[in-house]
């Protein structure tokens, strides 16, 4: 194995990091697949894929995330949503994994975040496990390699699986802990393999950072017409909802899949890759995404595969059913080289609505977007974070509570601002279940959903009919060409119209219910806003 583009002007031991075995500094996809190959941490698959399973932790567990609580960001962080941890318990855990990771091999990739220069960041990770580095290398941005000699890292990330965190000693919940220390600049992660708990501490990093410069983070996928990036639409929902699947349109340009930001000079994509589910993925449905997982160097995770044939079988969710791969951007044939778009023009906020009440799309006024963005209402889908087995009716602020630092109301309120800038449309799109409620109805038709968003971003939803809506007092549009019009009416696609009124009647409370909290900091119109 060779050594790889080692930095001279800033390596480990310059941080105060001595005493590890061998240190392999931004080695290459191939020298990282024959590492992790050769180490026996998982195995080649068709095309040279790398297959792998995580082990006990195959989603995120965002109870174990935790902030030290320090002067600098004590009346910054939104404490009833992250977990403080005292410095002191930090510094005991910081040494303590420095020990434990004392004549052991380790990995480090020297990447950044922020495809707009002007708002970079650079990050270095260190990792115990050859495929981390290699997930982090397709997720996070590769620098040049004239930049790799002279990378001086702004944060630094530490992830050390096989550190297991004792509470009583660290301050912590378990014997897993992610933890964040704004005065050090250092992320420690420990006691999972789950390789998506690296892309999400970056991503939590600069949902903190970003608001501070009139950057507003956002957990969405973004995609722009051809050769027209001005025409640029941002789709926010939480993992399960259809973001990659739906951003990876053959007719459009995809900016990226999961993490942005958007700052005076428009949308700019976080990362360098893409992490797609793969549950159920088939060759017809999702071509492109179903094309990587035979490529060089993609990560699979947690499939079940032939042991002969090498050939995974997608609707096996028997490990778990947050099967994922992970892949660089250029992967996509469609995507976009420079990460950039414009100020989005339209905007999706995606909904996995368990309860089968809400329609396939509706049109949100500015009000109403806030209104929708700050209750985040959605389902945590089946194995995106332990103990979750089916399919959950949940409130996740913001479409990514767990990865926000700061208080709801500092997102709402840049996202409000922008929009009345910039003047983008607003539509909330259902890809939950119709005609009954989980268990009784069946899952939105991706077709139907497909062919609504075409309509709503070539323009010609909006010069069409629409009804307002009992329940929510949105705009649901009456027909569309090519979308069977009974979807467009939930009400009408149940058995029992009556078990209908109940069920939205119930969900209308949970919205009202859940809203009470943000009271106080938020304008009546934005309060109002959705309430039939």
């Amino acid at each position: 194995m060779t050594q790889g583009r080692v930095n001279p002007q800033g390596k480990l031991e310059d941080q105060g990091i001595a005493g590890l075995g061998q240190v392999w500094y931004n080695l290459t996809e191939a020298a990282l697949v024959n590492a992790a190959v050769a180490r026996k941490e998982g195995q080649l698959g068709l095309g040279g894929a790398f297959l792998v399973s995580t082990g006990a932790h195959t989603g995120r567990s965002p109870k174990d995330k935790h902030i030290v609580r320090t002067a600098s960001v004590e009346d910054q962080i939104w404490w009833g949503n992250n977990a403080a941890q005292s410095p002191e318990a930090f510094d005991r855990l910081y040494a303590d994994m420095l020990t434990h990771l004392q004549g052991r091999e380790v990995f480090v990739q020297d990447l950044y975040a922020g495809a707009d220069p002007a708002h970079r960041l650079d990050v270095r990770v260190v990792t115990e496990l050859a495929w981390h580095a290699l997930f982090i290398r397709h997720l996070l941005r590769r620098p040049e390699r004239s930049e790799i000699d002279s990378f001086l890292p702004d944060w630094t990330v530490i992830n050390c699986p096989s550190f297991t965190a004792d509470p009583a000693r660290h301050g912590c919940r378990s014997g897993t802990v992610i933890t964040f220390n704004f005065d050090r600049k250092l992320i420690l992660i420990a006691g999972t393999a789950y390789a998506g708990e690296n892309k999400k501490a970056v991503f939590t990093l600069l949902n903190y950072l970003l608001p501070e410069k009139g950057i507003m983070p956002m957990h969405c996928s973004a995609n722009h017409a051809p050769g027209n990036p001005v025409d640029t639409a941002i789709f926010f929902g939480l993992s399960g909802t259809g973001k990659t699947t739906l951003s990876a349109d053959p007719s459009r340009i995809l900016i990226g899949d999961d993490e942005h930001g958007w700052s005076d000079r428009g949308t700019f994509n976080f990362e360098g890759g893409c992490y797609a589910k793969v549950i159920n993925l088939s060759a017809e449905a999702e071509p492109e995404i179903y094309g990587t997982t035979h490529r060089f160097g993609t990560v699979v995770e947690n499939t079940v595969f032939d042991p002969e044939t090498l050939e995974i079988d997608f609707a096996d969710d028997s490990l778990t059913a947050n099967t994922r791969c992970a892949y660089p951007l250029d992967y996509i044939s469609n995507a976009s080289p420079s990460g950039l778009g414009g100020h989005p023009k339209n905007i999706i906020m995606l909904t996995c609505d368990a309860f089968g009440v809400l329609p396939p799309i509706a049109r949100l006024t500015p009000a109403q977007a806030m209104y929708h963005f700050l209750s985040g209402f959605t389902s945590k889908v089946a194995g995106t974070e332990q103990g979750v087995t089916e399919p959950q009716p949940t409130f996740s602020t913001c479409f990514g509570a767990p990865f926000m630092p700061r208080r709801p109301e500092v997102y709402g309120k840049l996202l409000q601002a922008k929009i009345a800038k910039h003047g983008a449309s607003c539509w909330l799109v259902n890809t939950g279940w119709t005609g009954g409620a989980y268990g009784t109805g069946r899952r939105m038709p991706i077709k139907a959903t497909r062919a609504l968003l075409t309509a709503a971003l070539d323009g010609s939803l909006a010069g069409g009919s629409f009804r307002r809506d009992p329940n929510f007092g949105f705009e649901v549009p009456v027909s569309v060409s090519g979308v069977d019009g009974a979807l467009l009416d939930p009400r009408g696609t149940w058995a029992d119209p009556v078990a209908y009124d109940a069920q939205a009647k119930k969900l209308v409370g949970m919205f009202a219910d859940n809203f009470g909290q943000y009271a106080d900091h938020i304008d009546a119109d934005v309060r109002a806003a959705a309430i039939g």
